[in-house]
């Protein structure tokens, strides 16, 4: 009988580009330590400072193109593709021709890389303009209505990227259509039922277009969204999750371990998993991958090789 896979989708091509390669290298060299359903799928992010980013503003930091080419051919000579995190929901057309996100997608365009969204006005132009892309559907539309998401499952998207909530209701997720098109945020650091999490992703957007004419026009200058909106999600957003690692992700209802994902989701026939994490701290990202994908008796080696192949490569420094 052969073996379910479980696809996991991993955070981080562009401050954690070279973290990620080096655990790539270990998934494609040291397969003992993992577990047999684990599959590196693809890793998510965005180069910044592009404008169509979204669920997490991204700064601090410019990619040129140069190192745009140099990070797509590292992951895709290895036949890894990257998935785009184009989810900003408040674009307009003005941001349609961005030169710069347009200049990824022209660099991209081989058929292996996705792109994730969530503007309906994006998703149309790069239909049109860049048909070679698989389209996955964002969890920043926040569909939590079974009927919605069954509409969402009928149409031509790649991948359909659920809401947590969903995550442990299996009396919906049994009767969802098209499973193998569904993928689950397994690891959500988030409050569930999260009452702050649309207006976030819409004030996200908002700051990553003030960032972006920010860096046009002050590249030189500390960016502060304060100086550009009344409205800010350090402001707005009383997030009581801010700062949740993995163990306070363990404690939430819709925390999926990766006993379940070998023991309930694979057999109902779900097998594309997203980690979180791409904004978040080398630590976060190791403690996750050692647990999701690792075999538990294999945990502490994998994870001293791991740490040691990072000081080799001089990303860490251990004293």
């Amino acid at each position: 009988m052969e073996q379910k896979r479980a696809r996991f989708h991993m955070p981080g091509f562009t401050i954690n580009a070279q973290f990620n390669l080096v655990f790539l290298n270990m998934y494609r060299n040291m397969p003992q330590f993992f577990r047999e359903e684990a599959e590196i799928a693809s890793f998510y992010d965005a180069f910044s400072p592009a404008v169509w980013n979204g669920g997490r503003t991204i700064g601090g930091y410019s990619c040129d193109e140069a190192t745009i080419r140099n990070i797509l051919a590292a992951f895709n000579d290895l036949g890894m593709p990257l998935r785009f995190t184009f989810t900003n929901p408040v674009l307009k057309e003005e941001h349609l021709k961005d030169e710069y996100c347009n200049m990824i997608m022209r660099l991209a365009n081989n058929g292996l890389n996705e792109v994730i969204v969530a503007s309906p006005l994006l998703e149309a132009y790069i239909r049109e303009k860049y048909p070679k892309y698989k389209i996955t559907s964002s969890t920043c539309k926040r569909l939590t209505d079974p009927e919605l998401v069954r509409q969402e499952l009928e149409k031509d998207y790649h991948v359909v990227v659920l809401d947590y909530d969903l995550n442990n209701h299996f009396d919906i997720l049994e009767q969802l259509p098209h499973k193998e098109k569904c993928e689950l945020l397994i690891n959500s650091c988030c409050a569930p039922k999260c009452p702050f999490r649309s207006e976030e992703y819409r004030l996200v957007g908002l700051q990553q277009i003030a960032y972006n004419e920010h860096m046009k026009k002050h590249p030189d200058k500390p960016f502060n969204m304060s100086d550009y909106s009344v409205d800010t999600v350090k402001k707005n957003i009383k997030c009581p999750s801010r700062g949740n690692n993995i163990f306070d992700s363990m404690k939430c209802s819709h925390h999926i371990s990766p006993d379940a994902i070998r023991e309930k989701y694979l057999p109902m026939g779900y097998h594309q998993f997203k980690i979180e994490g791409r904004t978040a701290s080398k630590l976060f990202l190791l403690e996750n991958y050692m647990y999701y994908l690792m075999k538990p008796e294999c945990r502490d080696e994998a994870r001293f090789l791991f740490l040691h192949n990072l000081e080799r490569n001089g990303l860490i420094k251990i004293g």
